[in-house]
């Protein structure tokens, strides 16, 4: 219950709507609950003479009495200016008028309810994908793409399908069921009580269903966030796939969880269907066991009820099948979607790391320096940088070396706050830059990583990337600077030109330059430089450094390589190891040092 009302608390405002349901829904109930009261006194006109003689209007009260002496008063009245013919007419008029207004305040809820389920599938969405482009690296570190996938498209439809779709249900069908019970307590207390010693069992029964089918819906949730990870692997993988000549090796672990998710679903679908017809099964028998045990008081004058009355009980109680049927069926189906709001709501609900301060410092310009003092990052306890202290004065290059796994990349993502410092402080112009805004703060970098990372959408837009006005002619000098204004003028549609996703109707040369292109057209004060060439082939390694030289007059820059060939001329050289400064200096002055940048560079036979 708790997470289903949690959904339901992202279509707010309520306000706007529970009141105006609340009474439609009461209508709706009232005008089905008339048309049912009516049928023991038609079959009165119908079969019986003696109808209860009411000559004179009853005084008015807030009560059942009241209402039926007074219709009887009317039949009367009916009776004897226009027979038994003319009431006939006269209360089916009035089933059809009822019958009218029920279904059009049911109509009038739903469209309630429509807009009250659309807000809150837009608002889930929303903050998902909020979640998504807020948090930090570390949160894609610990979560599967597949899963996050999964939890956007999948469990946010399995939401509609079940908890949304049995809105209408739990709020309705309950207040029918209680409404109708008060007309059979009504019509006869001791075949209502009678009928509850039954109600226990049902219970017993429909609740096992349900308690399986939440770990089932569980385990199918999980197995979707599996298939789609192995989907998103294979698509993105698939040239490694057909070069290993793996393409039944993935295609059989896939056909496995598939195979796996089959079975889960298969047991949840049948578990879901047994519920409405053991609903059904059980109203019924409770329905039989009515007619005979109040048969029999019949039969036997000790009932206290006409025989028009009973069969009008009888016909209040198979009211009651339906909404409980759909009572039972919506609970069933209702599992899935709780199974899905729990793993949509564990995102949501999710912590952001890196979080901006209240009064951040909005910071318009980058005049001095960045400051790392004495800076320390641990990722699930394990030290990834280890209490460094660096200096990049403004207009510098310092470029960072050192094996795999030494943190050079850590590093550089520290000063966007991709992650946050353990310990210690980085500054930027003697500002701590936890102090400043995110977006001010990343306004004044530009970041150009070893994976060209593109979008499906058109050259000028990923030039412009995350411009809200986009300057076409500057655009256009960005990729001149980045020596991509050649082949983008060869393009089909020239800047207007899809690329593809992820960038892939262009080679490898051409994406890296377009995302340098991307760097140069926000004309970012500091540059990052994360192994921007080390996948290229050598003339188009020669074309993009080129473009990284140009790129980088004028501005702060921090590189990242493997091909040290790239960074000789750096201002300074920093050499990492195992999160640690090891050593600095320029080119020659390692060189002569003879330490580990010396290794190598004469590993790469560079000397």
């Amino acid at each position: 219950m708790k997470i289903f009302l949690r959904l339901l608390s992202f279509s707010k405002p309520y306000h706007h709507y529970i009141p105006e349901y609340i009474v439609y829904i009461f209508l709706y109930i009232v005008f089905g609950l008339m048309n049912f009261s009516l049928l023991a006194p038609l079959l009165d006109v119908l079969f019986n003479n003696n109808l209860p003689v009411t000559e004179t209007a009853p005084a008015f009260s807030m009560s059942a009495d009241f209402f039926k002496e007074y219709f009887y008063f009317i039949l009367n009245k009916y009776i004897q200016s226009s027979g038994k013919f003319g009431v006939l007419i006269y209360v089916c008029a009035i089933i059809f008028i009822s019958i009218l207004l029920k279904n059009l305040f049911g109509f009038l809820s739903q469209k309630v309810l429509t807009r009250m389920r659309v807000n809150l599938l837009r608002k889930l969405r929303e903050q998902l994908f909020y979640q998504y482009s807020h948090q930090s690296l570390s949160f894609f570190h610990q979560e599967k793409k597949g899963d996050l996938l999964s939890t956007l498209s999948s469990d946010v439809v399995e939401i509609e399908g079940s908890v949304v779709n049995s809105i209408q249900t739990i709020f309705r069908d309950p207040l029918v069921i209680l409404s109708t019970f008060a007309m059979l307590f009504y019509i006869s207390p001791q075949l209502t009580l009678f009928t509850l010693l039954f109600f226990p069992i049902s219970g017993f029964i429909i609740s096992n269903i349900t308690t399986k089918l939440r770990k089932k819906a569980n385990e199918s949730q999980t197995l979707i966030g599996v298939l789609l990870n192995m989907a998103e692997e294979a698509i993105a993988g698939i040239r490694i796939i057909k070069g290993f000549g793996a393409e039944n090796v993935v295609s059989k672990k896939f056909n496995q969880s598939n195979q796996a998710l089959t079975k889960t679903l298969k047991s949840i679908t049948n578990q879901k269907e047994l519920a409405s017809p053991i609903s059904e099964v059980l109203g019924v028998t409770v329905v039989l066991v009515i007619i005979v045990y109040g048969g029999h008081l019949i039969l036997n004058g000790n009932s206290g009820i006409t025989a028009a009355a009973f069969i009008a009980y009888i016909a209040f109680y198979f009211q009651i099948i339906a909404p409980a049927k759909n009572i039972v069926t919506a609970v069933a189906s209702l599992q899935r979607g709780l199974a899905a709001g729990e793993r949509v709501l564990r995102i949501i609900d999710s912590k952001q790391p890196v979080l901006e301060k209240e009064n951040a410092f909005e910071k318009k310009s980058f005049d001095n320096d960045i400051v790392f003092n004495n800076v320390s990052f641990a990722y699930n306890n394990d030290t990834v940088i280890n209490k460094i202290s660096l200096t990049i004065a403004k207009g510098k290059t310092i470029a960072l070396v050192g094996e795999s796994g030494a943190g050079k990349s850590t590093l550089s993502d520290l000063i966007p706050r991709f992650y946050d410092v353990t310990d210690g402080a980085i500054l930027i112009d003697d500002i701590n830059i936890k102090d400043l805004t995110l977006k001010s703060l990343r306004s004044q970098i530009a970041i150009v990583s070893q994976e060209a990372i593109l979008f499906n959408d058109t050259v000028l837009n990923n030039i412009a990337f995350g411009a809200e006005v986009i300057d076409k002619e500057a655009a256009i000098q960005a990729a001149k600077i980045a020596n991509a204004h050649d082949f983008i003028a060869e393009l089909e549609n020239g800047y207007d030109t899809t690329i593809g996703d992820r960038g892939m109707r262009l080679s490898g040369g051409q994406r890296q330059r377009l995302t340098i292109a991307r760097a140069v057209y926000k004309n970012a004060p500091i540059l990052i430089l994360d192994e921007a060439t080390s996948a290229l082939d050598t003339e188009s390694e020669r074309l993009v450094q080129d473009a990284i030289d140009k790129m980088m007059k004028n501005r702060t820059s921090l590189i990242i390589a493997h091909r040290l060939s790239t960074i000789r001329h750096a201002d300074e050289i920093i050499v990492m190891q195992k999160g640690e400064i090891a050593e600095k200096g320029t080119h020659e002055e390692l060189i002569t040092n003879n330490g580990i940048y010396s290794k190598l560079v004469r590993m790469q036979e560079l000397k």
